[in-house]
């Protein structure tokens, strides 16, 4: 972890005073901003036609934000609406990002934006409609991923991390080729954890920043597809560009604690998500289902304190593999395995395989991004435009039932 004064690749410029506060309700204003982002009356009372060009989940994945060729917009999930949008006449944004429910956005413009090219991040406030921080680098912006004290920007081989408050950069740290920007983030406030890829195939690279500590996992033999933490950033799960093995672990000590299985066949995994509770795993494809895991890690034996705090002293005062039977539980709702796994030994390692639990079929024509809402319910948007809500019964899993289905956006494409 090399730590920096200020950047060589990059220019930042600031105004002082950040200050988040809250945003998304029912009276936030759609017409009326200043700065670059503003809307006519025509413009609002058009049909919405656009081209959806990125959406993202905020960190509660209580909302959600797409970029558009027009601007942005931001959704909220239960009850679903939209709830507000911006539009700027110089393009679109290919990267939006939001902070909780705040009123502080990270925008990267699309590469058709006339005003914010795609090597240039904008720290939006909306409450003020303004812009409070930019950043100008070298190569194109890949990703941008917030927490209360952080901004951190992925590049194709570099990840800048930056301190909230001054925008002052702290650390960077070189990875391999990543064009698709992979990197995740804890958001639990005792707990400051990052995971990207490394500088080798198939190796993630943690860093506990409160520990001041960098844990190497080699996770995969192929290169890293997809990654994503739990809240308190102590559990890792990830899949390769093979796209059949799921694995879970244990960011502290880097060992393995559960793997389970999507498929036989290779596959796009478009994301990876952990519920709350640390019970189920979600991962979607380019084969059109979103299938749900159960996990086996122990949270703790009593459900009415936090589980994250349990799970986390659980995994620090881990010390060797011997201890892991104390953090892999069978429970209910156990994934199914092969009838045939008890010839392992002899047969190819998929039949030993934990399958899916339960599963929810999409079209396979484009891309979904999948994650968990309240009572065993998940939601999931998708890159035409279209937004699920579905859910699994926790005891005996199978086929997930769909409860909502709104087209949020036509875009162009569908015109």
């Amino acid at each position: 972890m090399t730590v920096l004064s200020s950047p060589m690749s990059s220019v930042v410029s600031t105004s002082r005073g950040i200050s988040p506060s809250g945003i998304g309700s029912d009276t936030s204003p759609v017409a009326g901003a200043s700065g670059p982002f503003s809307l006519s009356e025509s413009e609002l009372n058009d049909t919405g036609e656009a081209e959806l060009l990125s959406v993202s989940w905020n960190q509660d994945y209580g909302c959600f934000a797409a970029g558009t060729s027009r601007g942005f917009r931001i959704y909220n999930c239960d009850p679903f609406k939209e709830t507000f949008r911006r539009d700027l006449k110089s393009g679109g944004f290919g990267i939006v990002e939001m902070l909780f429910r705040c009123n502080i956005l990270a925008l990267v413009g699309a590469k058709s934006n006339t005003q914010y090219p795609p090597n240039k991040l904008i720290i939006w406030d909306d409450h003020q409609s303004r812009c409070i921080g930019e950043f100008s680098f070298r190569s194109e912006v890949r990703a941008v991923k917030l927490r209360r004290d952080r901004v951190v920007v992925v590049l194709e081989h570099k990840i800048y991390v930056y301190n909230f408050t001054d925008l002052k950069l702290l650390y960077q740290i070189e990875t391999l080729a990543n064009p698709k920007g992979l990197c995740c983030l804890s958001h639990h406030l005792n707990t400051s954890v990052l995971a990207c890829p490394g500088l080798r195939r198939g190796q993630v690279r943690v860093e506990h920043f409160g520990l001041n500590v960098t844990k190497l996992i080699k996770a995969h033999d192929s290169q890293i597809a997809c990654l994503n933490l739990t809240v308190d950033g102590l559990l890792l799960a990830t899949a390769s560009t093979r796209g059949t093995l799921i694995r879970i672990f244990n960011t502290m000590d880097g060992t393995q604690l559960q793997e389970v299985r999507r498929g036989v066949d290779k596959a796009d995994i478009y994301s990876i998500a952990l519920s709350p509770n640390v019970q189920w795993l979600a991962v979607s494809s380019d084969k059109g289902t979103v299938h749900i895991f159960s996990l086996r890690v122990r949270v703790g034996d009593d459900p009415t304190p936090d589980p994250t705090a349990a799970k986390s002293q659980a995994l620090i005062h881990q010390n060797s593999s011997t201890s892991l039977d104390a953090l892999i539980s069978s429970g209910t709702g156990a994934n199914p395995s092969s009838s045939l796994s008890f010839m392992k030994g002899v047969l190819p390692k998929y039949f030993s395989s934990e399958w899916s639990f339960a599963q929810f079929h999409l079209p396979d024509i484009t891309q979904f991004i999948a994650a968990f809402g309240p009572h065993n319910s998940v939601v999931i948007v998708g890159m035409d435009g279209s937004f699920y809500r579905c859910s699994f019964d926790p005891v005996n899993g199978g086929e997930m039932v769909q409860q909502e289905y709104f087209r949020f956006i036509t875009t162009r494409k569908q015109a």
